[in-house]
């Protein structure tokens, strides 16, 4: 069509194949093989891709400016099966009561009084972690519900490290974000307290139990790189089920943020290419209202500048 302009850009993506999961450049409307389109074959997966990152986003960014140029074959988005964008992280880290009003909810709902500012208490951010098999994809459907009669929606940004990072200080610790998905932390809130123990006590919590069984990390719908976005504390999240808008906020209303959670993380501990770092969610969760998730119900998520990501619950 005249006049028509070649997308510009690329998002990085997981996808079935008749060879299995591939990784694959999201570049307009179309996804290609990034291992074919850039003529590397470790390019096959994500994992390949983050584990050569340094060198990897400018390759990938080239490949995409020239696909209009390129033989290799575009699959239709529409067409094509994504899968969740990191298939194997090496950890899943999932930061703990990150928005104020969240945290402020869920204290009033626990008769709780409200929490101060961590900042003014000198404390860190804190975490809890997901095994890599709870890790779902856009589209799959969700089974838990037999697990859980509390079975609450989280949405996240969740950051993608790119290079081995360790004893980083704040003010350079983006630097060793490959990009951005959208996360889902599930939450079985029925599952959080161990049967039997006293609610007083210290050894109440169950958080594997909690956070942590099948098909509770749906994320993607695939990578945004992180120099596709100016600043990861100035965007839109929503979460919606059944169409009902359940949660409306921003990043920047994160009490700490992306920067200060990496350098929290990687105090004598090395983050690896591939991990992922689920930042928090805001106010307007099932656990504060009492309103939980049920069979048949479809949960839609969008971050600006991201995209949406949509999982039903089985």
């Amino acid at each position: 069509m005249a006049g028509h302009k070649q997308p510009t850009g690329y998002k990085l993506a997981t996808y079935r194949s008749s060879e299995g999961p591939r990784a694959g450049l999201v570049v307009g409307e179309d996804i290609f093989d990034a291992a074919k389109l850039t003529g590397k074959p470790a390019y096959g997966s994500v994992t390949g891709i983050l584990a050569d990152w340094r060198r990897a986003d400018g390759v990938l960014k080239k490949a995409a400016a020239g696909v209009g140029k390129s033989r290799v074959k575009r699959m239709p988005l529409g067409k094509t099966k994504l899968l969740a964008p990191v298939p194997n992280p090496p950890t899943i880290f999932c930061a703990g009561a990150n928005y104020a009003d969240h945290a402020a909810a869920m204290a009033r709902k626990q008769g709780m009084p409200e929490p101060a500012d961590p900042h003014e208490l000198g404390l860190a951010p804190w975490f809890f972690i997901k095994s890599a098999g709870t890790l779902t994809g856009p589209g799959a459907a969700i089974k838990a519900t037999h697990y859980a009669k509390e079975l609450d929606w989280e949405i996240e940004l969740a950051a993608v490290i790119g290079r081995p990072a360790k004893d980083v200080p704040k003010e350079k610790a983006l630097d060793y974000v490959a990009g951005y998905t959208i996360a889902n932390d599930l939450s079985a809130r029925d599952r959080g307290r161990r049967p039997g123990i006293e609610p007083t006590s210290f050894f109440k919590m169950d958080w594997t139990k909690h956070k942590s069984f099948d098909g509770s990390c749906p994320i993607g719908p695939w990578i945004v790189p992180a120099s596709d976005l100016a600043d990861p504390q100035k965007l839109g999240l929503k979460l919606w089920v059944n169409g009902a808008l359940k949660q409306d906020s921003n990043t920047g209303q994160m009490l700490f943020t992306v920067a200060e959670q990496i350098a929290q993380l990687s105090i004598n501990m090395t983050l690896h290419p591939g991990d992922l770092i689920l930042t928090g969610t805001p106010a307007g969760t099932g656990g504060e209202s009492g309103n939980f998730l049920k069979a048949g119900d479809v949960v839609k998520l969008w971050i600006e500048g991201i995209g949406e990501l949509e999982n039903r619950i089985a």
